[in-house]
């Protein structure tokens, strides 16, 4: 048994470690969002840090609409890379969790 429960916490730090490592990755992952034809851009980290925005100049004059479009593109490009990162979070805890009877539909 005490063999098994040190197997365990090994696998656990091996798990934490996957987690960690996969968490740097996704800071080097980034997807772009786009809104109104191109008109708004962002782009952002699978660990959703904005790296870039870009407005079209044409949107400068009307502050409503680029409200509006900024609102719009950066929630989409968080709800984007936020789907990536708990799917890339849950495969790396998945692979390196141990065989715990009743986990299966935990990380998913």
């Amino acid at each position: 048994m005490f063999g098994d429960m040190m197997g365990m916490m090994g696998k656990l730090k091996e798990t934490q470690e996957k987690v960690a490592a996969t968490k740097k990755r996704l800071d080097t992952v980034t997807l772009e969002e786009s809104v109104a034809n191109g008109l708004v851009k962002v782009t952002i980290t699978a660990n959703r840090t904005v790296k870039d925005l870009t407005i079209d100049e044409n949107l400068l004059n009307d502050k409503e609409a680029l409200e509006d479009y900024l609102v719009l593109a950066i929630n989409n490009a968080i709800e984007k890379a936020t789907q990536i990162n708990e799917r890339e979070l849950a495969a790396a805890a998945k692979e390196g969790m141990p065989n715990i009877p009743g986990l299966d539909g935990f990380f998913k």
